[in-house]
C-alpha cells in the first residue's frame, strides 16, 4: 500500500473510530483507572446521579410527590438506556449534552408512569446538572488519585528510610555543589506528593453541589410552591422557618453527598479553579520525582534505575527510563490546563457564553493527567533501584572538590578567611589540573602548612564525612504524618 493509499484509507475511517479515544498519544494513562471514572459513561452516570438527587431532594421536602423520586430514579438505571455518544451528537444544537439527557429521562419516567415525568428536572438548568455532575466525577476520580498519592508517599518514606545516610553529590546549576544523601532527596519528594494529598483533599472536601435554577435566584421552586392546583403537598408552604430555596439547596446537597455552596456559582468559578489548581500542585509534585529520577538515571550518572527500563525501536542495549518520562511530559501539560481554568473565573452574568464551556474537557483533561501520573508513580516509586556506589564513585569526581566549603569554613580561623579561600582554590586548581585530588594538592599548598594535622586534613576532604544536618532533615520530615495522611 502506497501512502497515498493509506491517506486515503485512513480519510474513510468510520464515525466509531473517528470517536474512539485509547489514550494511542497519552500512554501514561491509557487504561489508568482515572481514565475510565471521567469517561463519558461516567459523566452520563454522574448527570443522571444529580437529576435522582433533585427529585429526591424537592419530594424530601414537599416539591414532589414521594414517589415520583422512586420512579426516576428507576429510569435512570435502565441499562443501556442513555447512549453517550448519542447525547454528544444531539448536544451540538443546545450547547450542552444535559438537554438531551433531559429529554431521555423524561421519556424514560414517562414511560413508568406519565405523572412522574412532570418533576423530571423540574425548576432546574442545565448548569445545575452538569456543574454537579462535575464534582460528583471531580469526587471519584480524586479518591483514587488520593489512594495513589499515598501509596507513592509510602515508598518514598521507606526510601528515605532506608538512605538517611546514603551519601551522594548535592546539584546545582547541573554541577556538583556539597554531598547530601539521597535519603534527604527522598524526603524532599515524599514531602512535596503529601503537599498534593492534603491540598486535593482539602480541595475534594469542599467540592459542592450546584443548584440555583435559571440565574441562580432558585426562584422556580418557591413558584412550584405556590402553585394553587394543589399538587404541591401543603407542608412545602410551611415549611421550617427557612426560606423554601435555601432548604431545597440544603436537601439537594445532602442527597449528592457533595459540599452544600452559601450561593449558587453558576458564574462563581472558584471550585473549579481550586480544583484546577491543586491538579496543578499534585502535576508539579509528581513531575519533580520524574525530573530527578531523568537526571540520577542518566548513563554517566547511573544513581538510580528504574525496576524495567523501556525499550528502544533502534538501540536494543537502551533500557529507558520510560515511566518517569511519562511522567515528566504530563507534568508539563497540567499547568496549561489550568490556566484555562482559572481564565474560566472571568465570567460574565449570570451565565457565560463560552466561560464555563471551556472548563468542561479541561478540567477532564487535568483530572485524567494527574490520575495517570499518580497512578504511574505508583510503580515507579516501589520499584526504584538505587546504587549507592555509584552515588560513592560520583562524589569523587570533582577530585574532592566537593568539600571546598567545608575547608574554607575550617581553615579561616586560623589563616584568616581571603587567605583561606585563595589557598583551597589555588589547590582546588592544581588537584584538577594534574590530577593528584584535594588532598595531596591541600598539603603542597605553603599557606597551610602546620596549620591541621594530616589526619585532620584528610577527614575534612572525606566528602561522605559532610552531610550537615541530612539525616536530622530526613527524621524530621518522617515524622509529618496525622489523620488522613499516609504514614512513612
Amino acid at each position: 500500500m502506497t501512502s497515498a493509499d493509506s491517506a486515503a484509507a485512513a480519510g474513510s475511517a468510520t464515525a466509531a473510530d473517528c470517536a474512539a479515544d485509547v489514550g494511542l498519544l497519552t500512554p501514561v494513562g491509557a487504561g489508568c483507572a482515572v481514565a475510565g471514572l471521567t469517561g463519558d459513561r461516567a459523566y452520563v452516570r454522574a448527570m443522571l446521579d444529580a437529576e435522582v438527587a433533585l427529585t429526591r431532594a424537592q419530594a424530601s421536602i414537599g416539591l414532589a410527590p414521594e414517589p415520583a423520586a422512586g420512579v426516576v430514579a428507576a429510569a435512570a438505571s435502565a441499562p443501556g438506556r442513555f447512549d453517550p455518544r448519542d447525547l454528544a451528537l444531539r448536544a451540538r444544537s443546545g450547547g450542552n449534552p444535559v438537554i438531551p439527557l433531559v429529554a431521555d429521562l423524561t421519556a424514560a419516567v414517562r414511560e413508568l408512569d406519565a405523572a412522574a415525568a412532570a418533576h423530571v428536572h423540574r425548576g432546574a438548568t442545565s448548569q445545575d446538572i452538569l456543574d454537579t455532575a462535575t464534582m460528583l466525577v471531580a469526587s471519584r476520580a480524586l479518591a483514587t488519585v488520593l489512594a495513589d498519592l499515598a501509596r507513592v508517599a509510602a515508598a518514598l518514606g521507606r526510601l528515605a528510610t532506608t538512605h538517611r545516610d546514603t551519601p551522594m553529590a548535592g546539584r546545582t546549576l547541573t554541577q556538583h555543589a556539597v554531598p547530601t544523601t539521597f535519603g534527604l532527596k527522598a524526603a524532599g519528594w515524599r514531602a512535596l506528593v503529601l503537599d498534593a494529598y492534603d491540598r486535593l483533599t482539602a480541595v475534594r472536601s469542599a467540592l459542592p453541589a450546584q443548584l440555583g435554577g435559571a440565574a441562580g435566584t432558585l426562584a422556580a421552586f418557591s413558584a412550584f410552591a405556590e402553585a394553587p392546583d394543589g399538587a404541591v403537598p401543603e407542608r412545602s408552604r410551611s415549611g421550617d422557618g427557612r426560606d423554601l430555596g435555601v432548604r431545597l439547596l440544603a436537601a439537594y446537597t445532602a442527597e449528592t453527598g457533595l459540599a452544600e455552596p452559601v450561593l449558587p456559582w453558576h458564574v462563581l468559578r472558584t471550585p473549579v479553579a481550586e480544583l484546577g489548581g491543586a491538579l496543578a500542585l499534585a502535576a508539579g509534585a509528581l513531575g519533580k520525582l520524574a525530573a530527578d529520577v531523568l537526571v540520577l538515571s542518566r548513563t554517566e550518572i547511573g544513581e538510580v534505575s528504574e525496576s524495567t527500563g523501556g525499550g528502544s525501536s533502534a538501540m536494543p542495549h537502551k533500557a529507558n527510563p520510560a515511566r518517569a518520562t511519562l511522567i515528566a511530559g504530563a507534568a508539563r501539560r497540567v499547568p496549561a490546563l489550568a490556566g484555562v481554568l482559572y481564565g474560566s473565573l472571568v465570567a460574565e452574568d449570570e451565565r457565560p457564553p463560552g466561560a464555563w464551556h471551556a472548563e468542561w474537557q479541561t478540567l477532564r483533561d487535568a483530572l485524567r493527567t494527574v490520575g495517570a501520573m499518580a497512578e504511574t508513580a505508583v510503580s515507579l516509586a516501589e520499584g526504584l533501584r538505587v546504587h549507592p556506589d555509584r552515588m560513592r564513585g560520583n562524589l569523587d569526581a570533582t577530585h574532592g572538590l566537593i568539600v571546598t566549603e567545608r575547608l574554607v569554613a575550617v581553615l579561616a580561623p586560623l589563616a584568616g578567611r581571603a587567605e583561606a579561600r585563595a589557598a583551597v582554590t589555588r589547590a582546588g586548581e592544581r588537584a584538577v589540573l594534574e590530577r593528584t585530588g584535594l588532598l595531596e594538592a591541600l598539603r603542597g599548598e605553603p599557606d597551610l602548612a602546620g596549620l591541621v594535622p594530616d589526619e585532620r586534613l584528610r577527614a575534612l576532604t572525606d566528602p561522605t564525612d559532610y552531610p550537615g544536618s541530612a539525616g536530622a532533615l530526613v527524621d524530621r520530615a518522617l515524622d509529618r504524618s496525622g489523620h488522613g495522611r499516609p504514614a512513612p
